[in-house]
């Protein structure tokens, strides 16, 4: 049994990006039919082109949302989807939180608010993010749970002057919770999942415009980086898709948070890998960065993976080998 049916339209929010991108495929792959929102058509062109190429004419259709804060922003693109899987995000890393926390809660529950209005839809994922439940845990243990929230980010990002990172969390943080009250209070008719993906690396599907799939494409061309950014856990971005696809169709979902946290990595991890991969290429040197020894609740995030796709987590060293391959498309 699954919610939604092969053939099925798909409303997939931020299409363009990262991770919507590889979602778009991998429902494509999978047989629905699928609808894409961004800012403006120009900038899906390369996605229309390359889904068009790989899996032939009438696959992907886009739809624009130029601002998706704006009061009934979604409402013509939800008309006639079976499932929404909502990526839509702000990510300017702005340290002004007023431009970024109200916001993206807004975008979340304006999609919610749509999908109430359309009565063919069954299920709803939102993608929220690892720093909506922690920060990563630099050489000291602890323990996430599905009830974890980053309230540090939250609290933090009142502060006079805070950085840009921790507002992105407070932001996802925010918009997260927002969307479960709301569904506490409204019960709507259809079942909703939340996806909690760490740092995705993994196939690039464009040279440039892959978040964080060009940290990795940085260090392996002599960039530093990656350094400046905590050690966390990873994902590879074709299995956060794949979690994302089986979220939607799995009635097991409904109410879940599912945490797409892979394993953990350091810059060093990364290089070395690289130094495997290709020995007669001169990277930079190692540097003391430490290690993420959070312990997180990823168990059915992979088990619905295993389910849906026979495999459990994709290893870094792969993730990284596919990362730094060509990218699909110019």
């Amino acid at each position: 049994m699954t919610t939604i049916n092969k053939g099925d339209l798909v409303l997939v929010t931020g299409a363009t990006g990262f991770i919507g991108a590889h979602v778009v495929e991998e429902l494509v792959a999978a047989g629905y039919k699928v609808r894409g929102t961004s800012r403006s058509k120009d900038k899906a062109q390369f996605l229309l082109n390359y889904v068009e190429k790989t899996y032939g004419s009438g696959k992907l259709e886009i739809a624009d949302v130029p601002d998706m804060i704006a009061d009934g922003a979604y409402d013509e693109a939800v008309l006639g989807v079976a499932g929404i899987v909502h990526l839509a995000s702000i990510l300017t890393f702005s340290n002004k939180p007023d431009e970024v926390i109200a916001p993206s809660v807004k975008g979340t529950l304006n999609i919610l608010k749509s999908a109430t209005k359309e009565p063919k839809v069954k299920s709803l994922v939102v993608t929220s993010s690892s720093t909506a439940a922690c920060m990563p845990s630099i050489n000291k243990k602890a323990t996430i749970t599905k009830d974890s929230w980053n309230d540090f980010a939250v609290k933090a990002a009142c502060e006079p002057d805070p950085d840009g990172y921790v507002v992105y969390a407070a932001s996802k943080t925010e918009a997260e919770r927002a969307l479960w009250d709301a569904v506490k209070a409204t019960s709507p008719p259809f079942q909703v999942s939340a996806v909690l993906p760490n740092a995705n690396f993994g196939s690039r599907l464009r040279p440039t415009g892959n978040s964080t799939g060009d940290w990795v494409w940085g260090l392996y061309n002599g960039k530093d980086d990656l350094f400046n950014i905590p050690p966390q856990y990873y994902i590879d971005v074709s299995d956060d898709a794949k979690l994302h696809v089986a979220a939607l169709v799995d009635p097991s979902a409904n109410g879940q948070r599912l945490f797409g946290f892979a394993g953990t990595y350091n810059a060093n991890d990364i290089l070395a890998v690289f130094r495997k991969l290709e020995p007669s290429k001169s990277f930079i040197e190692d540097r003391d960065q430490g290690q993420d020894l959070s312990e997180v609740p990823n168990q059915d995030a992979e088990a619905l993976l295993k389910k849906h796709y026979g495999h459990g987590w994709t290893s870094l060293e792969e993730s990284l080998k596919r990362n730094i391959a060509p990218p699909a498309t110019e």
